[in-house]
């Protein structure tokens, strides 16, 4: 889309007079309204604050009688959320001119001041759904429960019992307590999520303290927290975790240290902290440095904290209940339905089916149908994932040449990791057997698996593989390059939320989620893939008595 500098028009000119400051708070409201929620740009930042200048140069009656006036266009949430925060009047006007859809007031609701919050109850205009929902969270609730009316007699019993009458600052506490009583029966019947979550082995961010496994955080320049997660906010923020001082509360290892005088990434480190119980032990650290666009200022880091894992198994994931799955599958269908109709539009418009399209358009069409073909990609993953965990879809009974895929594999990946200068080398061993599996099925299987290992390659990094026969069993040993290597079996078939994108990309879900939806095929295949150390042991069945050709496409490479 094109800029519209009508904004940057605006601030330009200059505030003389109190007329003009009208004028112009009309105008960027205007502006500011009309502009899509996920819309930035810097002088969208400026306006903001001007108008929270502007705001206070003009009257109070003034604003809200502009915010009253025919033709206002309020469909800007972070616009409605901004002028919410101000007086009462200015607020019950603001909601009243909005125009969002259902989704924006539900997220929007919960964040706004209590008269702002009021002032939604009060519409009449919200549709019934909204309004049902908004209610369950307590925002159509006007005020508090009326107090229970009293009807004092002059009888002996009721002036016996006058002290147990709810008045004045008693009739408040005892209103409260039925409000607060309420809205916890409300979040007692509906907080409990009925969608599934997706199987991406990320850990749940449990608010109980007790169960506490992981937050995010950001730090400012000093790398002291100075933003964390709500349920863990006020146990780590302030924590510094540079800090070499013995006395100090957060002890971090020296890669850790290292990676902040520098301003590294810091992946899988290491650190201590001594505090409440639900923070004190030891916590792995992911973290990014951040920088200020503008100057190039460290700001900081981004990241995220979890605990060190405690289990060895050799699968460590958690398979799929099977109405889980079915929950999985029923989403997955509903989101392929619009990202199918975005697709579809975007082709209509790169192929100028309805007429002559400008070729910028076109090019953010193209744009958009790759993006909505690797969302689906991504989708076929994980329906994949859940009918093989559940049971609900069988690999279809074949035969194919493992070591011939595998060596094809390997070529095509080799030549892209030839400019880093790291590959994949064979060691000799005894021709293979055959496997039970449909070709497409190993095909897809060893892309994903060496695939994984590839995008994580260091430069110059060798990752050999090894051939084997162990009775009517087929094996591959490989080598796992150095920073999966380090991980722990957990972390190694965990997906990573964020992860840096990659030249050779196994899965948009990350290397874990590629490892553990390839483990997932094996097994269904009849085989496995195991974890022995730094490598990884892919078995699958032979087809006994059906040996190898010894063609030159079956052949493996030599050592080298």
């Amino acid at each position: 889309m094109h800029f519209d500098d009508r904004i940057s028009t605006v601030l330009r000119q200059r505030v003389g007079s109190a007329a003009v400051a009208r004028i112009q708070f009309r105008q960027l409201i205007d502006l500011l309204g009309t502009l899509p929620s996920e819309f930035q740009h810097p002088s969208v930042d400026a306006a903001m604050d001007r108008l929270a200048d502007l705001a206070t140069d003009i009257p109070l009656a003034d604003r809200a009688a502009i915010l009253r006036e025919r033709g206002l266009r309020l469909r800007n949430p972070r616009l409605v959320a901004l002028l919410s925060g101000s007086e009462p009047a200015v607020a019950q006007a603001t909601i009243n001119a909005a125009q969002l859809n259902d989704e924006q007031w539900l997220d929007l609701a919960p964040a706004l001041p209590p008269q702002a919050r009021a002032a939604i109850g009060a519409r009449r205009d919200l549709p019934a759904g909204l309004a049902i929902r908004l209610k369950r969270l307590g925002i159509m609730q006007r005020s508090l429960p009326p107090a229970v009316q009293a009807t004092p007699t002059l009888t002996e019993p009721m002036l016996a019992d006058a002290d147990s009458r709810p008045e004045g600052i008693r009739a408040i506490v005892q209103r409260i307590e039925e409000y607060t009583r309420s809205r916890r029966i409300i979040e007692a019947e509906f907080s409990t999520p009925a969608a599934p979550r997706l199987p991406l082995g990320q850990e749940d961010e449990n608010e109980n303290a007790a169960s506490l496994q992981t937050f995010d955080f950001l730090t400012d320049g000093e790398a002291r927290i100075s933003w964390a997660a709500a349920h863990v906010a006020p146990m780590v923020v302030g924590l510094r975790l540079s800090a070499s001082d013995v006395a100090a509360t957060v002890h971090t290892d020296a890669k850790v240290q290292h990676a902040m005088r520098l301003r590294l990434p810091i992946e899988s480190g290491s650190l201590s902290i001594d505090g409440a119980p639900a923070i004190a032990g030891e916590w792995k650290i992911d973290a990014m440095p951040c920088f200020d666009p503008v100057g190039g200022r460290f700001t900081g880091y981004r990241g995220r904290m979890r605990r060190p894992s405690q289990r060895t198994a050799t699968h460590t994931h958690q398979s799929i209940g099977a109405s889980q799955g079915d929950h999985i599958r029923q989403l997955l269908h509903e989101l392929r339905t619009p990202v199918n109709a975005i697709q579809g539009f975007g082709e209509v418009i790169q192929q100028q089916l309805f007429g002559p399209t400008p070729h910028e358009y076109r090019a953010l069409a193209s744009s958009i149908v790759g993006d909505a073909a690797r969302i689906l990609a991504g989708f076929e993953e994980l329906e994949r994932l859940a009918k093989l965990e559940t049971d609900a879809q069988e690999l279809e009974p074949g035969s194919c040449d493992l070591a011939a895929l595998a060596v094809a594999t390997t070529d095509q990946l080799n030549a892209h990791m030839l400019p880093r200068e790291s590959r994949f080398v064979w060691k000799s061993g005894r021709q293979l057997d055959q496997v039970a599996m449909q070709p497409a099925d190993a095909e897809r299987l060893l892309w994903r698996l060496l695939a994984a290992l590839a995008s994580q390659a260091a430069p110059g990094e060798i990752m050999r593989i090894a051939p084997q026969m162990r009775g009517d069993k087929v094996r591959i040993k490989m080598e796992l390059p150095q920073a999966l290597a380090k991980l722990d079996d957990r972390e190694l078939f965990a997906a990573v939320t964020g992860a840096n994108p990659q030249v050779i990309s196994a899965s948009m879900f990350g290397t874990g989620f590629a490892l553990r939806l390839a483990a997932t095929e094996a097994r269904a295949a009849g085989g496995s893939i195991d974890r022995r150390k730094e490598r990884l042991v892919l078995t699958l069945p032979g087809l006994t008595g059906t040996a190898r050709d010894s063609s030159p496409d079956g052949q493996l490479p030599a050592a080298g």
